[in-house]
């Protein structure tokens, strides 16, 4: 079997493999970088007292927690252009992943919250702290609390972005799978090589950026 493997004809194909590749990095980094930010707004929502915002973000939550991404994607391509609002496909791609991981990111920060000590908050006011001051102080530590299943979760997103394939964003799954149309007879090569490359991506985000072993 391995020997009827023909990777050396991949060779004519790695400009695009590669231009996918970058596609994919970028949509994972803009997106990371996004939802967490989101993430941590909705945390504060949600984290305080019982408000209109806070159970508005909660409806939020809920709405993307129950719903498959593709779904969700598909109603910012083709239903939000009926409101007035047209997005290209790698912008309607970056708004779905970050909207899906603000809300997962949400309840996974304000578990971290919720399991720091009470005195921190106590120590804050004694020290006349505002709450928003207080907040900006407990949550790095309560970052580092939750870091695996943040990273988890921002790694769940990025194999997410091979779905964006089906709006005509030219990330990496888009490339493979443009090059297995093309030639039809390099298809396992073509999705090993995918397999391998987001694999390799997904321990450098993981390691050097968030200092996560993954």
């Amino acid at each position: 079997m391995l020997g009827q493997l023909n990777f050396p004809a991949l060779c004519s194909y790695w400009p695009e493999l590669l231009a996918g590749l970058w596609v994919t990095i970028q949509l994972t980094v803009l997106a990371t970088v996004g939802g967490v930010g989101l993430g941590i707004l909705g945390a504060a929502q949600r984290s305080g007292k019982a408000s209109w915002a806070s159970r508005l973000w909660g409806l939020y939550v809920e709405i993307i927690r129950n719903t498959p991404f593709v779904v969700q994607l598909f109603f910012i391509v083709f239903a939000l252009p009926n409101l007035g609002l047209k997005l290209t496909a790698g912008e309607a791609a970056l708004l779905a992943m970050l909207i899906s991981l603000g809300a997962y990111s949400t309840e996974i920060i304000c578990a971290g919250i919720q399991v720091t000590p009470k005195g921190q908050w106590e120590a804050g006011r004694v020290l006349g702290l505002t709450r928003t001051q207080t907040f900006l102080r407990v949550v790095p530590p309560s970052l580092q609390r939750i870091y695996p299943a943040l990273v988890s979760q921002c790694i769940i997103v990025m194999l997410g972005s091979s779905v964006v394939s089906q709006v005509s964003d030219e990330e990496l799954t888009f490339a493979a799978n443009l090059i297995q149309s093309r030639t039809f007879l390099l298809s396992f090569e073509v999705y090993l090589l995918l397999s391998i490359a987001m694999c390799q991506v997904l321990l450098a985000l993981g390691r050097k950026w968030f200092g996560a072993q993954v």
